[in-house]
């Protein structure tokens, strides 16, 4: 049997929607695409997409869980190519907002971390 897939979502858990909500679309461009709100507003999650693409990351909000999440030794990233050649760019884009946590000028990369420290690889143009 030959399957056939492509990933639709990566989901991660957020203590403040609003608060990620805003820094997807700063620092990446990202836009919200749908939302399901739980019953009694017990949770809510929201789609985000790049402009050109076809993957979604999913913020899920818990209402209860009031706790930052424990993301052990942080080894799980997301990892964003850009689409122009504007690495440079970008990048002085992400130093001015402080949110680079990680670089490594020998491989040509550098990580960025969200509110909830998640971190997200940014990757040169192909």
């Amino acid at each position: 049997m030959e399957i056939r897939c492509h990933f639709d979502h990566y989901n991660i858990n957020v203590t403040d929607l609003e608060r990620s909500l805003e820094f997807y679309k700063k620092a990446l461009n990202l836009r919200k695409t749908g939302e399901i709100p739980g019953p009694d507003g017990e949770f809510m999650i929201n789609y985000l997409e790049a402009p050109e693409g076809d993957f979604r990351l999913e913020l899920t909000w818990l209402r209860d869980h009031k706790q930052p999440y424990d993301l052990g030794e942080n080894e799980n990233h997301l990892a964003v190519r850009l689409d122009e050649d504007n690495f440079d760019e970008v990048h002085d884009y992400h130093k001015e907002l402080g949110i680079i946590c990680y670089e490594n000028p020998a491989m040509g990369i550098y990580f960025i971390n969200d509110p909830d420290d998640y971190w997200i690889e940014i990757l040169r143009k192909r």
